[in-house]
């Protein structure tokens, strides 16, 4: 999953269309994400004649201590804050962010921002630029973005144009610096020490095994040498041998 190639974006179907997905033991299986599930995430809190409704819109992937310190900074800016999250689908994450991003899918992102104690609400799929229509529907009081670039959307234009003309956007910075590129990174960067300190430790076993196999020839090799040395002083005659007599001898 995080070794950086667009794999897990393929779809689903050609992955079981060879042999090898056809295994009763070994295949491709898809998180089916269901109401219930979302039911047991979800807070079911309506908002409420003076609440605050803000809203925040992102990728949300991996979701970390830096995407919580954010949503904890968004509620404070309110005596009575209802956070709506919109997330965005894995295509247009994907769009902005590049390689294979996002790591989550977007069923995965929903369960874990939902879980949040931060946040009321959370729009799956949201439009990458915060609307007018979207703003309306939802009765947005203020709009919230963290530190982090905004990308422009597919034609070029500010995502954030219409709370900005409205006044009501906001820059928040959450004191953090954990990113989601950062923690894969760290993952990689892991990876790949714990890959060549099993190479050098499998390259130490080999000699230890090596150097156990030698030892076990010579042994052997020892054993035969003395084997067949016994072998052949049983057949030979003694020159020193015990010498024969007859009833006639004097």
């Amino acid at each position: 999953m995080l070794l950086m190639t667009k794999a897990h974006h393929s779809n689903i179907v050609s992955q079981r269309a060879g042999p090898k997905g056809r295994s009763p033991w070994t295949g491709v299986s898809q998180f089916l994400q269901t109401s219930q599930k979302i039911i047991q995430f979800a807070s079911g809190k309506e908002p409420q004649p003076g609440d605050t409704i803000i809203y925040v819109a992102g990728a949300f992937d991996l979701f970390h201590i830096g995407h919580v310190d954010f949503l904890e900074k968004v509620h404070q800016l309110a005596e009575r804050p209802y956070i709506i999250a919109g997330l965005h689908f894995d295509q247009e994450v994907n769009r902005y962010k590049g390689k294979n991003y996002p790591i989550m899918n977007i069923h995965e992102r929903t369960l874990s921002v939902l879980a949040c104690r931060y946040v009321s609400e959370v729009v799956i799929g949201a439009p990458y630029a915060v609307t007018a229509d979207l703003l309306d529907h939802f009765r947005v009081t203020l709009v919230c973005h963290g530190m982090t670039e905004v990308v422009p959307d597919k034609d070029g234009s500010d995502p954030y144009e219409e709370p900005k003309r409205r006044g009501i956007f906001q820059l928040v910075d959450s004191g953090s610096n954990l990113t989601t590129d950062l923690i894969v990174q760290r993952i990689i960067k892991n990876r790949l020490e714990f890959e060549a300190r099993n190479q050098k430790k499998e390259a130490k076993e080999l000699a230890v095994l090596e150097a156990m196999k030698k030892l076990e020839e010579e042994k052997h090799y020892a054993s035969r040498e003395l084997m067949y040395g016994l072998q052949n002083a049983a057949a030979s005659p003694s020159s020193g041998g015990a010498k024969s007599f007859s009833r006639e001898d004097p």
